[in-house]
This record gives C-alpha cells, structure tokens and sequence, in this order.
C-alpha cells in the first residue's frame, strides 16, 4: 500500500484526518441488462453533468472544483489522500446483482460521430490532469445519442510510454439507446469488451491522449470518449442492506484520490435502472 501501513492508517483516523461523503444517483433511463452505464449524467447528489457536451472532438479536462463529482473534500497537500471505504445500496432487486466502479474522470473527448469513415482527429489543447504519465488510465465510449448499432470503430492514441500512433483494436457498438450507456459494452456480442474499457494494443499499460477515432462503417449518433483512471470494483447483491467494501482488507493496495479529483460511478444492471435510485458512500483518510 505504498507507504502506507496500519498504524498510519489508525493515526489518520484518530486525528480526524478522515471524510465521509455520501451520494445518491436517481436514475431516468432505461438502462439495458448486462450493458455498463455511466451514472454521471443521472440527477441527485452530486449534481448531473451532462454526458460530456463540449467543443467537438477537444479535450477536455475534468475537476472536483469546476465540475462537482462525488465530494472527497478540499486539497490536502502536501498530505496525499486515499480511498479507505466505499457503500453502495440499492432499495430495489430489478437491476440486481450490480457489479459499481468508482473512477476518476481525467479527460473528454466529445461529440465523435457515428455517421463518418474519416478520421476525427482529436485537439490536444488540454492533456491529463492527474496521473499525467497515462499508467492506468483506460478509455470508454459514452453514448451521447443513440445508433442503430452493429457498426465498428478503433482509436488511435498516445500510451503511457509516450509512443504516439497506437491503434486499438476494432469494437462492435451495441444498439442501447439510452445516453450515458458505455458504446462498447456487451457481453453478448463478438468484439465487444465485457469491460466498459476499449482495449489497448499489445501490453499498453494506460493512455496519455487520444489522437483520432475512425468508424468502419457510418451510422447515426454521437458518443464521448473519456478518459478514466479506475479506482475501485465493488457489487450490489441484494436489498437487504447496503454492501461495504473495505479498501484494506479487500484490495492489493490503496488508491490514491488526487486533490480536485472527479469521481463518479459506473453500473452493470442486470435490468432497468429506470426509476431506481442508487446510493452510498466514501471515506477517504489523509496522512
């Protein structure tokens, strides 16, 4: 856990170094079974932020002070602030068991179209806010309007090397039409991650930019791509109670939560989310 041990992290807790925020995402959309859905742009606690509209195919950067994100508290430096608890719940069985993933949210891409076989060559004006080397950090397709699906695309981009030109293998777009469901996500069909990431070329361990997207075939909509670095996994099971995951006894290490990070949730349903609320929270400790 870096250079953190166990009585750094009794210390933290007996000196008040600690925070707990809650958040609540009420969701609108009629989500699909099995697809990964991005719960940032779905109303409640923190604020919605719309599915990344910006100017087309221009980075841009996300932040706790510019965007909002599920609240971790202010700056700490020079102390470094980790992630210590998460709590989901759920008051309804219909998405149920719900596999959650808590990111940060670096950068955006927005408004790439679905109805060209040209390249969209990206503006790299803005580059990563946090974790600048790119380690880590993976890529999803954010659906802004929906398509009929079937068509494929890959992406060229900068990996965590610096080694420009890297070309990702071609995913399948899924027909979900509900903005904020992940483009690529479908555990059902062929070239599509069962993960809400693109997958990267050869052994990349994260991505420093993007550099362009280039359909295969042309249809209709729109998506983001955004860049996230994935801080942790934990699961709904069941309505009885809320589930807590925590940090040091079930993972390898504890995340790092940057000051002005934006943190927000991704959801696999095992049905419509529409209607439902999801709820929880983190603790987050500083030394």
């Amino acid at each position: 856990m870096s250079v953190w041990n166990n009585r750094k992290i009794v210390e933290s807790h007996l000196a008040g170094r600690e925070r707990f925020s809650e958040f609540v995402k009420n969701v609108n959309q009629i989500t699909t079974q099995g697809l990964w859905y991005d719960l940032t742009g779905s109303s409640g606690n923190p604020r919605a932020k719309q599915w990344f509209d910006a100017a087309p195919l221009t980075a841009a950067q996300i932040k706790q002070s510019t965007d909002g994100g599920i609240f971790h508290g202010s700056g700490v430096s020079p102390s470094e602030k980790y992630l210590r608890f998460i709590r989901v719940a759920c008051a309804s069985a219909t998405p149920l068991p719900m596999s959650l993933m808590l990111c940060d949210y670096l950068l955006y891409y927005p408004t790439v179209e679905d109805g060209t076989t040209d390249p969209q060559v990206m503006t790299n004006t803005l580059t990563l806010p946090r974790y600048t080397d790119g380690v880590g950090v993976q890529m999803m397709a954010v659906t802004i309007s929906s398509r009929t699906g079937g068509q494929q695309f890959s992406v060229t981009y900068t990996n965590s090397d610096g080694v420009a030109g890297r070309v990702t293998p071609l995913v399948t777009q899924n027909a979900a039409a509900a903005p904020g469901t992940i483009t690529t996500a479908s555990t059902a069909t062929n070239n599509s991650p069962a993960t809400p990431f693109i997958p990267l070329q050869g052994d990349d361990k994260g991505v420093r930019l993007v550099e362009s997207v280039t359909m295969a075939g042309a249809d209709t909509g729109f998506f983001a791509i955004v860049l996230v670095r994935p801080l942790a996994t934990t699961v709904i099971r069941g309505i009885d109670a809320p589930y807590d995951k925590d940090l040091l006894l079930f993972a390898s290490e504890f995340e790092r939560v940057y000051d002005d990070a934006y943190l927000s949730l991704l959801a696999m349903p095992n049905g419509s989310l529409s209607g439902i609320a999801v709820r929880g929270g983190i603790t987050t400790i500083w030394n």
